[in-house]
């Protein structure tokens, strides 16, 4: 929906200036290209960059309240705000826009900074009370929102993202060794950390709370499995699935601006599809090699419902877009999804404003492959480390996720316990191989292991799902569905994470989750009779990219300059032989090392697009950027 950005004077800091609001303002435009506003004053600054989906006209911010003492600017949507409103307008309060955002306001003066727990949506919040000098910031439960912020000299600088930050004269942009490190473990720096050591995410579900006697960081939300599951039989669950799924979809849709849909050829988006209620667009992309297109299966979940249907088809010569797609993630990102995401959102920006996407179905309804190994466990994972050496003898496949890649990623888990074991199927690069890279080796696992020790004593797959959504979701797929819309003015909205929808997904038995090898299996019974055969009881596919078989043609040539030895040194963090070794172990089909070669290309993209970056200077900045906020 938004960027928003700010700074606050602490005590004996100076006053924000106009100036550096501006400049991170403008470093916010691609979120919000259909306005701007601000509020400014010897304590508080406030910015806002508007993508206008709901109230287009009266919703300008920063919106305050009756007599202007707190204002808030938003990032998000929140589903909910007519009932809250209705409510809060029974008890006095008076509203001038019909904008959700004017709820935020409203609630804060009933309920102070507690206002975030009865919030139902997606969001990232500033609100400034200048009558008691308090500030705060606050994030949605699941992080479908980011917030990032950094307490520099007498000052708190927040944003929507880390470039607004950079915008500010002098910010320091010293690289955190911890944050790389994790980057090579996850594919993404795992909240709360940031790529740069001065910055720091402000985690999912939690709020920081600035006032004239100190700073509070606290969680005030913690989606979490049940101590108790749900005893009916599948189909019972299936169809209540289907109609909480149905009731957040109906709620995702709502906007005074076109919303589509993001088709993939699976169960989550096809789901989304059929329960929506009516038509709508949908966009969905493919790829030229057969084992990654899922195109027909999309195709034919769009024709069933009628929906006004665009497809986008990419080849390696895609990868010519790497550099724009570096420059919107401002930290490094290795999903090699990200390339295909940020192309089909470009693609939709055309035609809506807002898409819906599946993503959180996995987390939450127990999708992954990895889910099935978890439950197979250790003997797996012996049987996959002796079989391994017989595999390695053939050559290595570029399918989408084949047998040699499967049996090595099992086979790392031997003798490890559950938790380990579940990342070595997931890392990105063994601890080995990052001792290799960097010449040393911290602990980039403990954000997994603290998750991990929250649900001590449930459900034991249960808890995997529950990592999987606080990290891998919350720290990779989250940002990257934010970051590839917002660089098109695109809002991306998660039904999935609806707590109407996740409540039941907390509850649900192991077996209603992941039996034998099949995954998913309340959400492919509630999609039964909605959708294809074919893509009901399909295998899960996953939005995968086909970067092993790409890197092994025709990128070649672009991997070898991207990860030249030269290069890589120059940048200074990796170890240029051990690259170019597994870059020639890949070409040589000696081992898909297609995933890890592409988080080294993103991390050297992201490296010469930021971190090598001259600093942002504050001269000269857009003259009409910023218009008074009414």
């Amino acid at each position: 929906m938004c960027g928003i950005a700010g700074l606050l004077a602490l005590p004996d800091g100076a006053p924000p200036s106009r100036h550096e609001l501006a400049a991170m303002s403008a470093a916010l435009a691609h979120r919000g290209p259909d306005g701007s506003g601000f509020h400014l004053d010897a304590t508080a600054a406030l910015a806002i960059r508007r993508l206008a989906l709901v109230d287009p006209v009266g919703g300008q911010q920063p919106i305050a309240n009756e007599d202007g003492t707190v204002r808030v600017v938003a990032n998000g949507e929140l589903y909910d705000h007519r009932a809250v409103r209705r409510s809060l307008e029974r008890r006095g309060h008076t509203f001038r826009t019909g904008s959700d955002v004017e709820v935020l306001v409203h609630l804060y003066e009933e309920r102070g900074p507690a206002f975030v727990e009865q919030l139902r949506g997606m969001f990232a919040v500033a609100l400034w009370d200048s009558r008691r000098r308090t500030l705060v910031l606050a994030r949605d439960p699941y992080g479908i929102k980011p917030l990032v912020y950094a307490l520099l000299p007498g000052r708190l600088a927040f944003a929507s993202e880390l470039k607004a930050l950079l915008a500010l004269p002098g910010f320091p942009r010293d690289i955190d060794p911890e944050a790389v490190e994790a980057y090579l473990a996850h594919n993404a720096v795992p909240a709360p950390g940031t790529i740069f050591r001065a910055a720091r995410k402000l985690e999912p579900g939690h709020r920081l709370i600035v006032t004239p006697a100190g700073i509070r960081l606290e969680r005030y939300a913690r989606p979490r499995p049940a101590a108790e599951h749900r005893t009916e039989p599948l189909a019972t669950l299936a169809a209540e699935a289907r109609e909480r799924l149905a009731a957040s979809v109906r709620a995702h849709l709502q906007a005074d601006a076109p919303v589509g849909v993001l088709l993939s050829g699976g169960i989550d988006s096809g789901l989304v599809t059929a329960v929506a209620g009516a038509p709508v667009k949908t966009f969905s992309v493919g790829f030229d090699i057969a084992a990654f297109d899922e195109l027909t299966h999309a195709r034919a979940v769009a024709e069933r419902y009628g929906t006004d249907h665009h497809e986008l088809r990419l080849a390696a010569d895609d990868a010519a877009e790497l550099e724009g797609v570096a420059a919107t993630y401002d930290e490094p990102s290795g999903d090699a999804t990200a390339l295909p995401y940020w192309l089909l959102a470009r693609f939709a920006a055309r035609e809506v404003k807002a898409v819906l996407t599946g993503e959180g179905a996995d987390e939450l309804f127990g999708g992954y492959q990895t889910y099935v190994a978890d439950r197979l466990g250790a003997p797996a994972a012996r049987a996959a480390q002796a079989l391994a050496p017989a595999v390695a003898r053939f050559p290595s496949s570029s399918g989408r996720l084949s047998l040699d890649f499967q049996l090595r990623r099992l086979a790392l888990g031997a003798g490890l316990g559950p938790l380990e074991r579940h990342h070595a199927f997931k890392q990105t690069f063994s601890a080995a191989l990052r001792r290799e890279l960097l010449g040393w080796s911290g602990h980039p696992l403990a954000p997994l292991r603290a998750r991990y020790a929250e649900t001590h004593g449930l459900d034991p797959i249960a808890r995997l799902q529950d990592v999987d959504a606080g990290t891998f979701l919350a720290d990779d797929l989250l940002p990257q569905a934010d970051r590839a819309g917002m660089a098109h003015g695109l809002e991306v909205r998660v039904p999935f994470l609806d707590p109407v929808v996740a409540e039941l997904a907390y509850a649900l038995p192991v077996d209603a989750r992941v039996r034998g090898l099949e995954t998913k299996r309340v959400l492919r019974a509630a999609a039964a009779q909605l959708l294809p055969e074919a893509v009901v009881r399909g295998p899960k596919r996953g939005f995968c990219t086909p970067v092993a078989a790409w890197l092994r043609g025709p990128l070649e040539p672009l991997a070898r300059d991207l990860l030249a030895p030269d290069r890589v040194a120059r940048q200074g963090w990796l170890n240029p032989s051990t690259v170019t070794r597994l870059l020639e172990r890949h070409l040589a089909r000696r081992e898909d090392l297609g995933r890890s070669l592409w988080a080294l290309i993103a991390f050297g993209l992201w490296h010469d697009a930021w971190a090598a970056a001259p600093p942002v200077h504050l001269h000269p900045v857009e003259p009409l950027i910023l218009q008074e906020a009414a």
